[in-house]
Parts: structure tokens; sequence; C-alpha cells
């Protein structure tokens, strides 16, 4: 699977340097106590996925080093964005559908999570349910009533998802001559599945904006590390301003503040900036822009094992100074960043603000 990742990666970069011609140590969690939301319901791909795609590198060594010391189904050596969501509701993180008839009742007392690594909004390359699939498991469970109306009005919905899309759609189609096309239908079929998600009387929506793809380490090797690529950035930036006229338009439509948006591209593009500025005064700090988790050679991934079970991968000496875990995931010091930037939108659902 990482071996085709990367090759999805690589195609992606060579054919985005045209795109600007076509689309425009951590400190304890922070909660708030005046938030009324109780339970979390999560969907997308595998930056929020804590369990859900059980054949993959996830559940192997050297994933959850730091949390919970163990492979737990986390694409990260510790906790994801879902987990610093969960911590800000006061509650513990959902648990993975895939793992619903394995615990108690009482572990669905805080939600759900629907996620899995490697899905899309639309179908990727990469076998497993998408957003569309992941809402029809949640409506089942309601029409099971598992949950009822009071739990999802005071429930939080998180929504994310994206990147796989475009590096589906560049691999199979070869070019970027459609992208504004797909780009806006991407964004329409996210808009019907949060109406979707807030049909069903979720009290709030959060939704993820893209995260900057030209900051990922699979395409700053491409500049030694040293830069992220501004032409993949654009496809980012363009899809986020896009789906923050969206939710807009929801919220109007709808009559009521019911769907906020969560900025990772800035909180990203803020926090890699800030690690920088520390290591350019201390050399010795890890760049932001490199992962953690190497394979030794470049058939091979974090995870990688020879036929013996040897590792084939190398992990930097200090994982909490890192910012991203592998070559597309942040690490847990990334998230744990990345949360704090995005605190101001977070608090707007306890203040009704938003």
């Amino acid at each position: 699977m990482e071996n085709h990742a990367q090759s999805l990666f690589s195609l992606l970069l060579l054919l985005l340097f045209t795109i600007s011609r076509e689309v425009g140590a951590q400190a304890p969690f922070r909660v708030y106590d005046d938030c009324s939301l109780s339970k979390l319901f999560v969907f997308g791909d595998s930056y929020v996925d804590t369990g859900n795609f059980q054949n993959s590198p996830s559940f192997k060594p050297p994933y959850g080093t730091t949390f919970p010391g163990k492979p737990a189904g986390r694409f990260s050596d510790g906790y994801v964005l879902t987990d610093y969501i969960a911590s800000f509701l006061k509650i513990q993180s959902p648990i993975p559908y895939n793992m619903r008839d394995t615990v108690g009742k009482s572990n669905l007392t805080y939600g759900m999570n629907f996620a899995r690594g490697g899905s899309g909004i639309f179908k990727t390359l990469v076998d497993g349910p998408n957003m569309t699939t992941q809402i029809d498991f949640f409506q089942n469970l309601i029409q099971q009533n598992v949950y009822t109306k009071q739990d999802l009005q005071s429930s939080l919905a998180l929504v994310n998802a994206a990147g796989n899309d475009y590096a589906t759609f560049l691999l199979r189609n070869g070019s970027t001559k459609d992208l504004p096309f797909f780009m806006k239908s991407l964004i329409d079929q996210l808009s019907l599945d949060l109406k979707r998600i807030q049909s069903f009387g979720v009290g709030k929506i959060a939704v993820g904006l893209l995260e900057p793809m030209g900051c990922l380490p699979q395409a700053t090797v491409f500049t030694s590390y040293k830069n992220c690529m501004d032409a993949i950035n654009l496809v980012s930036y363009s899809h986020s301003q896009m789906l923050l006229q969206a939710v807009k338009n929801l919220n109007q439509e709808i009559g009521k503040q019911v769907f906020i948006t969560l900025d990772l591209y800035n909180a990203f593009l803020s926090k890699i900036a800030e690690m920088q500025k520390a290591r350019a005064a201390k050399p010795t700090l890890m760049n932001p822009l490199e992962p953690c988790c190497v394979g030794v050679s470049k058939d091979d991934f974090c995870g990688s094992v020879d036929e013996k079970g040897a590792k084939k991968y190398n992990v930097c000496e200090k994982p909490e100074e890192s910012f991203f875990w592998d070559n597309f995931h942040p690490s847990q010091n990334g998230w744990h960043q990345v949360y704090n930037a995005i605190q101001t939108s977070l608090q707007q659902l306890s203040q009704g603000k938003f």
C-alpha cells in the first residue's frame, strides 16, 4: 500500500507543477468547561482514523510508540486530530466502527469513529468505505436506535477528507486539465455529505480545510526538505477557499450556525514556519519538513520489514521534536501544534460565536 501511495504522490508532484496556470514539548490538553457537546462522530481519512484500517502499517511497529506504547491503528507515533478534538470535548476518543461489536455498550457512550485511512469523499484507489458509505454506517446505527435524538443534538461531527481524492484523480487522469471541474464536484459532494450528517440532527459539524499537500515530506523530499512546494499547495488553498464558501452557504441555507471550519491549511503552515524559525536559532532541532520515520531505501517505508522480520526503517531520536511522523502524516507533536493553532475555532463551539 505504501509503495503505491508513494507512486501516487510522485505523479502528483510531476503533474501539479503546472496547476498554477489552471486554478487559482507538549502542554496538557486545553479544554473548555462550558462546552455542552458530549459525543463525537468522525468521518474521513487517515488524519482522523483511530483504528478502522486494520490491514495497514498503522497496526505495525513503530506506529503508536508514543501513545499508547504499541501499534493501535493511528497513523502516527501517538495521538491524531481526533484525540485532540475529543480532549476538547472532555471525552474519550470514540471507538472505531470496526471494533463496535467487540466492546461493551459503555464504550459507545462517546460516539463513534467511521473514518478510514486511504478513503476519500469519492472512491479512491485504496479499497475501503468512502464518505458516503461511512455516513451510511452512521445512519444504520441511528435506525437501530444505538444513538437517540438527544445524543445527536449534543454531538459534534468531525469531517476531514480530500487529499486521497486528488491523488486518485491525477493518477487516473494523468492530466490537470479537468482539475478545476473535479475540485468543484468534490466540494459539491462534500456539501451534500455535510447536509446529510446535519439532517440526522447532529448539533455541530466541524470540517477540516485541506492540509498544504506541498509541505508533506513526500513532496518536500524533492527540495531536500528545505521548502514546501507552492504549486501543490495552490491546490490545497483553492480547495479550502471553495470549502469555506460552501460552509458559509450551508449555514445560510439552514438558517442557523451549525457548521464550522478547522483551518488545517494555515495551521500546518504557521506551525511549520515557527519550527523552522526555532531551528534557525538552534540547528540541532529537527527539520519540520522531514519525516521522523523513514524507510532505509526508496522502496521501503515506515514499518517495512524484510522476509525475516528485520526492520527496514529508521526512527528519529526525538519524535517529540518532529512535525511529521512519516511521509504523509503528522506526529503526535505535529498534531498537538496544529491543535493549538485551531483553538480559536474550537472555542466558538462552546461560546456560540460562529
